[in-house]
């Protein structure tokens, strides 16, 4: 679980679909739980961002939502690449994994991977983004669905 928390929020929403991208990004936003959206169409654009802002802790996301079926790069490829940053760079951020269909394999896989604490279907829920917030982030906001 990340340390407790200062404003702002940022999730990172990592969907090779742009469909799913921009619903779940108005999910996110209506639901005013978030200060900030980043978006990326890849797992690749999201290890960039991090490569990026390795040195700019303020600027990186505090919840990463990432789609596990991603052509070149899947979700948990990803996760294989992210584990090797420096523990600095993760220890405010957890990680919930998106799928439109719940595969056994997939369950397990994420079940398994120390940075996943959530497998959510697609699309985000807003009930279940409130209550992946209110279990993994200690701070007063009330969200607006």
């Amino acid at each position: 679980m990340p340390n407790k928390l200062e404003k702002p929020i940022k999730v990172m929403l990592v969907d090779d679909n742009i469909i799913d991208l921009k619903i779940n990004s108005k999910i996110i936003f209506i639901s005013k739980l978030f200060d900030e959206i980043i978006q990326c169409q890849s797992g690749e654009e999201a290890l960039s961002y991090f490569n990026t802002h390795s040195n700019q802790p303020e600027k990186l996301p505090n919840l990463i939502l990432l789609d596990i079926q991603m052509p070149e790069m899947d979700g948990f490829e990803f996760l294989d690449n992210y584990k090797r940053f420096p523990p600095e760079l993760k220890d405010n951020c957890i990680v919930a994994m998106l799928s439109s269909t719940l595969d056994f394999g997939d369950i397990r896989k994420a079940e398994a991977n120390p940075y996943v604490v959530k497998l959510l279907k697609k699309p985000l829920y807003p009930a279940h983004l409130e209550e992946l917030f209110k279990a993994n982030f200690p701070v007063e906001k009330q969200p607006r669905f």
